[in-house]
């Protein structure tokens, strides 16, 4: 809750989208990341792109775009907005990869939704494709890593002393 009360319920309790018309438009970005833990043989088969689904990889960043594009359809009482880019980016690591979604407008609301839900479906599409050769992965750590533009201004978080 804020200092103005619950922003998204009326005086009745209901459930209420945020009247944001009164807001100046404004470049915005958020960062969001995630990671999808897997055996380092499923990791080593991501690379190599030796799935048997396909290029896991191109197909997990295809998902996270559409899906950034989609966040108003899933997410109740998000704003839909014109989206001005996504980029989704992945890091291979020993026993994880590592999703990296950025999403930009000019726009009167923010699109951290649009971030972790393209960094969430990503996630969820590397899962999909490698589910069949490594049963025991595990999605995580999604988390909003930055956001600037509007009212609130600029967040990062900070690093974790363990690197996450």
């Amino acid at each position: 809750m804020t200092e103005r009360g619950l922003t998204h319920v009326d005086p009745l309790g209901r459930a209420r989208m945020v009247d944001v018309t009164p807001k100046d438009p404004t470049h915005r970005r958020a960062i969001a990341k995630g990671r999808v833990f897997m055996r380092p043989e499923t990791v080593n088969q991501v690379a190599a792109n030796a799935v048997t689904k396909g290029d896991v990889l191109a197909v997990a960043r295809v998902a996270g775009i559409q899906a950034a594009k989609r966040t108003p359809d899933l997410i109740p009482l998000c704003h839909p907005l014109l989206v001005g880019s996504v980029y989704v980016n992945f890091q291979l690591d020993d026993d994880f990869i590592e999703v990296e979604a950025q999403v930009e407008t000019f726009d009167r609301t923010g699109v951290e939704m649009e971030a972790l839900t393209a960094c969430s479906v990503a996630a969820l599409t590397i899962y999909d494709m490698c589910k069949s050769v490594d049963r025991s992965m595990v999605l995580g750590e999604i988390t909003l890593w930055e956001k600037t533009g509007g009212r609130s201004g600029t967040y990062r978080r900070p690093e974790a002393t363990d690197g996450r």
